[in-house]
């Protein structure tokens, strides 16, 4: 099974307000972006391939109603909050939180958890606590995991290393995965590598030997979960992870990343044809 997910941050936001959104208006945003991929999404079988893309909370009532029957797109959301409503039990008092039930009945399918952006802010709050206990970090998204599939809800867990780690690699990606798996039903989950050491201007990209080890040691790691390359699958590197057995897809973001940078539906399909049709 492939998966090619879409992670569309806060690509929103108009230029206008230094953002990169120049496809729709924000409150047509979502809508514009599953009308115009879906039904070429449609032409792969969904049986050997998924599409899920993760919208800001916003956007996601818009996203579910735009889909079509038969639509491949699963719609999905950007984390969830690690506590949840029960019955008998906290009926929502997460004020400025995203409990899975909330997304689940919202139309979500899918979430992404554990992405570089979501750790570095887990980081930041506890270093103001005076926690630099990294553990901390995967005990909370190993919670958010629990939460989600408890919910009904695929995930996408993200890990990776950042330069200052790289020579303890082993360490630092072995840890992230007992962690945040410790008591998970891995059947719901796939694994998502970001080499955050490579991302970034002027920083060199995750090389095809550099991939196919971490993706190698995951898979041992963790009995054989499938694994996406979360740096960020472009049209210049699809045909490369393509060519990695050990590697079951990609994490998309940006697809355009000079002059006016941002996302464009047209330009993720493409990626996705190079990345599946090669």
């Amino acid at each position: 099974m492939k998966h090619i997910y879409l992670n569309l941050k806060r690509f929103d936001v108009p230029t206008e307000f230094g953002g990169v959104n120049r496809i729709a208006p924000v409150a047509e945003w979502a809508e514009f972006i599953v009308k115009n991929t879906q039904e070429e999404l449609k032409k792969y079988d969904s049986s050997k391939v998924e599409f899920g893309m993760y919208f800001p909370e916003a956007h996601l009532l818009n996203a579910v109603k735009a889909k079509t029957e038969g639509s491949p797109i699963k719609v999905g959301c950007q984390s969830v909050y690690r506590a949840d409503t029960a019955v008998g039990g906290n009926f929502g008092a997460f004020t400025t939180n995203r409990p899975a039930s909330s997304m689940v009945a919202a139309g979500c399918e899918t979430t992404i958890i554990g992405h570089c952006e979501e750790r570095n802010d887990k980081a930041g709050i506890l270093a103001e606590a005076g926690v630099t206990d990294t553990d901390a970090i995967n005990r909370l998204l190993n919670q958010e995991i629990k939460c989600a599939i408890d919910g009904g809800m695929t995930v996408l867990y993200c890990i990776g290393e950042k330069s200052e780690e790289q020579e303890q690699w082993q360490e630092v990606l072995g840890k992230q995965l007992e962690i945040g798996l410790k008591d998970v039903d891995t059947s719901k989950v796939v694994i998502a590598y970001e080499p955050i050491w490579s991302i970034g201007p002027g920083k060199t990209p995750a090389g095809k030997e550099y991939i196919t080890k971490i993706a190698r040691f995951v898979k041992e790691k963790t009995g054989g979960m499938d694994i996406v390359y979360g740096g960020g699958l472009k049209q210049d590197n699809a045909a490369m992870l393509a060519s990695i057995d050990e590697i079951d897809g990609g994490l998309i973001a940006l697809t355009r990343f000079q002059g006016e940078i941002g996302y464009y539906p047209e330009e993720y399909l493409e990626i996705i044809r190079l990345y599946i049709e090669g």
